[in-house]
């Protein structure tokens, strides 16, 4: 009966490496947008301080530059959110491709579902990313029309 387990996980380690390979990749684009995130954290403050500073165009400037900093803000949290919701969807799906052959659970449905929940979730994060790209050129196009 061992032997017969351990034949049967061997196939199930097989198949769990696709879902760590994307926990992998997920953990890397969290890396990114949370770098990106602390970026526009630390712009932000550098415009309030120079706010607290400056005269009445270079407010607007800043106000400006804040307005399109906290979409930034808020487009990557929703990215981040996405990619770790991704990632654990993706750890779920290894404990139960495990549980379903341990238990011999007929799960392929649910695993299935699960796997296109992490999927959704890599796809939109990746979109909210790309729309934080577009909207950092917006903010470039700002400065660049007020220079300090």
């Amino acid at each position: 009966m061992a032997g017969m387990i351990l034949n049967e996980l061997i196939p199930v380690l097989q198949i769990a490496v696709g879902p760590a390979i994307l926990i992998s990749g997920d953990g890397l684009l969290l890396l990114t947008m949370t770098n990106r995130l602390g970026r526009v954290i630390d712009r932000s403050r550098q415009l309030v301080s120079i706010m607290k500073q400056a005269e009445n165009e270079e407010q607007e400037n800043s106000q400006a530059q804040l307005k399109v900093l906290l979409h930034r803000g808020r487009l990557l949290r929703s990215a981040i959110f996405m990619a770790a919701t991704s990632a654990l969807l993706a750890a779920l799906l290894i404990i139960l491709v495990f549980l379903s052959v341990l238990m011999k659970w007929e799960i392929g449905w649910l695993l299935s579902i699960i796997f296109m929940g992490s999927m959704l979730g890599i796809i939109g994060s990746l979109v909210s990313f790309l729309r934080d790209v577009n909207v950092t050129l917006h903010a470039l196009a700002i400065e660049a029309r007020h220079p300090s």
